[in-house]
């Protein structure tokens, strides 16, 4: 039952990882209703976010390439410092830094309070809220090509927010980048760029932490590692397709869905179908 649990989160995680519902929230959530109720846990969800990052390498891979040649470029002056590309590793770095230091800060918080399903059907609906805002008033006239440094701290900040399950990473960072008058194409495939330097650094800490530690959760280093393989699969799937649909569609679907989530988490919770802490 372990192993079919790992897949069914893997798959969560992979779904919604990359849409503006929060993967977090949606694990903490889905997690309640399987046969060990108990919440996988914060180091859990870092780990299997390093499948679907991987996804990200991999759909991204020449855009990827380009940017980190181009930015080791400008800093031997190869490469002007001017170029999209180097100036885009900058702010890849640069936006990078509230959610690690905050990160580190917060940690107690983040393993504990913040996982509470109070927490994380309020954000659905309050972020649900800001997101229809920023879709519906965003004028969606600046490009990746127009990043400076403020929009690139904002973005950073935004990113941040989803240390609090529900917020969700690409939601924080989409509303953002619609606020300040990004395209919605543009402000996704930043939101994706943006998230691998901190998605890879918290994995990657959470798994040391956990192989020091051994593993003690109800979900193994074998059970892992598979949900993170099928994170990576449905994630990859998905990256394609959200960049499509969102070239051609509004948010509407995210924030109705967001919403209903959070609306029925907040029923189940007062009926006591599902339990605020693990």
């Amino acid at each position: 039952m372990e192993w079919i649990q790992a897949i069914i989160l893997g798959l969560v995680q992979g779904l919604t990882e990359f849409l503006p519902v929060s993967s977090s929230g949606h694990i903490r959530i889905v997690s309640q209703f399987l046969p060990n109720s108990e919440d996988p846990g914060a180091a859990f969800t870092a780990i299997t976010q390093l499948g679907t990052e991987t996804a990200v390498l991999v759909f991204f891979w020449r855009d990827i390439v380009r940017i980190i040649k181009n930015w080791f470029g400008s800093l031997t002056g190869r490469v002007d410092k001017k170029d999209p590309d180097a100036r885009m590793g900058w702010f890849i770095i640069l936006g990078s830094l509230p959610i690690g230091i905050l990160g580190l800060l917060l940690e107690n918080y983040i393993d504990s309070t913040f996982r509470s399903l109070w927490i994380v059907a309020t954000m659905l609906i309050v972020f649900a809220i800001f997101i229809a805002i920023a879709d519906k008033v965003g004028k969606e006239q600046r490009e990746l090509k127009d990043l400076n440094i403020k929009h690139g701290i904002i973005y950073g900040f935004a990113q941040a927010m989803a240390l609090i399950p529900g917020v969700s990473r690409s939601g924080g960072t989409i509303m953002a980048g619609l606020l300040m008058g990004y395209t919605r194409e543009a402000a996704a495939r930043y939101s994706f760029l943006l998230a691998i330097p901190a998605v890879f650094a918290s994995g990657l800490y959470k798994l040391a932490d956990s192989l020091s530690e051994g593993f003690t959760g109800y979900y193994g280093l074998g059970s892992t590692v598979l949900a993170t393989a099928v994170a990576f699969v449905s994630g990859y799937i998905i990256i394609g397709w959200f960049l499509k649909y969102v070239s051609n569609n509004s948010y509407s679907l995210f924030v109705w869905y967001r919403i209903a989530l959070g609306l029925l988490v907040f029923v189940l919770l007062g009926f006591g179908v599902l339990s605020p802490n693990s």
